[in-house]
């Protein structure tokens, strides 16, 4: 890890030199993608605040870690009244992270060191900040500028009621009354997420042309691809009168989204004309751009968002729900490579991000998959039904280095988050008083919130904020932090650090085609399959060591014992 240097070309793309990588249309479809959370990366001026140019000074790091591109959370100027996903500019960097200048300069950093970049795109919602907003409050009921908005007239004798009596993501009602110019109360705005984010109005040519704009400006200054928050939400059907709750989760529909693209403002069908317009503009570059639907959809539903003539790739976050358990995962891998073989995508894989408990933490619970926080008796617990000082850290972190290892071996994209290279686990006892989820003020303690995975991430194994910055972190950081630091991992022998570091280049090395053949073992336990070129994974979901098939073992998550895999680990092998 301590030699910075440039990657070797891979074997199974030895024609091809660095520069005809980069140009590679389909770089995608087996990247390995690493998403930056910018302001707890790396805090370039003291302020407290990870930054661009914090990014731009870790690029080495992360060219050293092996990864394919950077998936950058928003760095665009907000309030933060959920995380930079409320958007006061979308053709800006927040003034708190840097310039337009410093993202350029971070950009060809990244590019020069061999690295894509993919932005996140806040298309659902604006921030009640940005322009457009503030100018339909200052409008009349019916002008062009509501028009940008989804706003409706309040139901009872003078409109003092909701149009509707649906909940917001966030909790609460999903509408917010105003307060008309002239001082009255006024109409309403939806809000799918917090009332700070209200929704924008698809059916408006305004906005969908604003949008394409927006594409074009961050593609011509380098970005490669975006990923699409709540893709599966943008167009809604508010054809009075509207739907109840009830009637909204009636017995077999789904409570987010209906089977058949019928819910008023989730998944439905005609969100596709959108990104079949979205296409057109990716195409217009050479290398076409890329991008990735956050789409919580009906799996038989996905298909239409990864496809060739939309987005191109859907997360799937199967693994993420998954119980650690060898039937599950092969189900999910099998299932989801077939969807992706019948759409002409490729598969995505991720087990971490800003919006869940670290699966270090998670697998170290019994049956762990709980993906946020819930205070009880003044405790944190995980909502896998187990209080966090039940946390098993050891087998938790082991199970997460044997699934992380399967997935990079697995066809498809893998999507890293931030901290899961070092192993880091959950912060779950942050004071309430320096919590900044919306998530925890909106529930009134109830849920925890999304904090303890965005915790600034530590660098060095002493100092006030682990090597962060030189003025804090702006959550607080707990001692324990020291062992899981950069510096303590860099170049020791099986840090988890350093796994990551050897797994992402040996995929470069062995990745090739799409395919993939189970193996039969003989036990339920053991996952066993091969990819094109003679390699193998191996993966032990038991509670005992086991004998590996013949071969040369290239990795393991664990040290062997006595030439066997010990339990909850992973191998590689040709």
């Amino acid at each position: 890890m301590k030699r910075i240097t440039p990657l070797p070309t891979t074997a199974t793309l030895a024609t091809l030199s660095e520069a005809d990588r980069q140009a590679d249309p389909n770089w995608w479809r087996q990247a390995a993608v690493y998403q930056i959370y910018p302001r707890s990366f790396a805090d370039s001026n003291g302020d407290g605040l990870g930054d661009i140019k914090g990014i731009t000074a870790k690029v080495p790091y992360l060219q050293t870690l092996g990864i394919d591109a950077v998936w950058l959370s928003p760095f665009y100027p907000s309030a933060l009244a959920d995380g930079g996903y409320d958007v006061d500019d979308y053709r800006d960097v927040d003034p708190k992270l840097g310039t337009l200048a410093d993202f350029d300069e971070m950009a060809k950093a990244l590019h020069e060191a061999g690295i894509k970049l993919i932005a996140d795109i806040v298309p659902n919602h604006s921030s009640n900040r940005h322009k457009w907003f503030l100018e339909a409050l200052a409008s009349p009921k019916g002008s062009p500028a509501r028009e940008r908005y989804i706003f409706r007239d309040g139901l009872g004798e003078n409109g003092e009621l909701p149009p509707s009596d649906w909940d917001s993501v966030f909790g609460g009602p999903a509408w917010e009354r105003i307060t008309e110019p002239d001082g009255t109360p006024g109409q309403w705005y939806m809000h799918i997420f917090a009332k700070e984010q209200p929704d924008l109005n698809w059916s408006n040519r305004e906005v969908r042309d604003d949008f394409l704009k927006t594409l074009r400006f961050w593609s011509d200054r380098g970005v490669d691809g975006f990923r699409v928050d709540v893709a599966h939400a943008l167009t809604k059907d508010l054809t009075e009168p509207l739907l109840s709750k009830l009637e909204l989760t009636r017995e077999g529909q789904l409570e987010d989204g209906f089977e058949d693209g019928s819910h008023p403002f989730w998944d439905r069908d005609d969100v596709h004309d959108i990104y079949a317009e979205w296409r057109e503009v990716f195409n217009e570059y050479d290398p076409p751009r890329t991008a990735v639907a956050e789409a919580w959809v009906h799996a038989t539903r996905r298909a239409r968002y990864a496809s060739p003539e939309g987005l191109g790739q859907a997360f799937n976050f199967d693994l993420l729900q998954a119980n650690f358990d060898a039937g599950e995962f092969r189900e999910i891998i099998t299932r989801n490579l077939a969807e992706a073989k019948e759409t002409g995508a490729s598969s995505t894989w991720v087990f971490s991000n800003h919006d869940v408990v670290r699966h270090a933490t998670r697998y170290g619970l019994p049956q762990g998959t709980g993906k946020h926080l819930a205070k009880q008796d003044g405790k944190a617990w995980l909502l896998a039904g187990a209080p966090a000082a039940e946390l098993d850290v050891e087998l938790g972190l082991r199970r997460a280095r044997a699934a992380t290892l399967l997935m990079l071996a697995v066809p498809g994209s893998a999507y890293l988050y931030q901290g899961e290279e070092l192993g880091l686990q959950e912060v779950a006892d942050i004071p309430d008083s320096e919590r900044q989820d919306p998530a925890f003020f909106r529930n009134k303690g109830v849920e925890v919130g999304r904090d303890g995975c965005r915790v600034p991430l530590p660098w060095k194994v002493e100092g006030t904020s682990f090597g962060f910055g030189d003025g804090g972190a702006h959550l607080p950081q707990p001692d324990w932090f020291s062992k899981y630091a950069v510096e303590a991992q860099d170049g020791t022998d099986n840090s988890t650090l350093e796994l990551y570091c050897k797994a992402l280049k040996l995929r470069r090395e062995l990745q090739s085609g799409e395919e993939l053949e189970w193996l039969e073992t003989g036990s339920p336990d053991i996952l066993h399959f091969s990819r094109p070129g003679g390699w193998q994974s191996v993966t032990n979901f038991g509670d005992s060591a086991v004998d590996l098939p013949a071969g040369t073992v290239l990795l393991s998550s664990s040290p062997l014992q006595d030439g066997k895999l010990p339990a909850n680990s992973t191998a590689w092998l040709r």
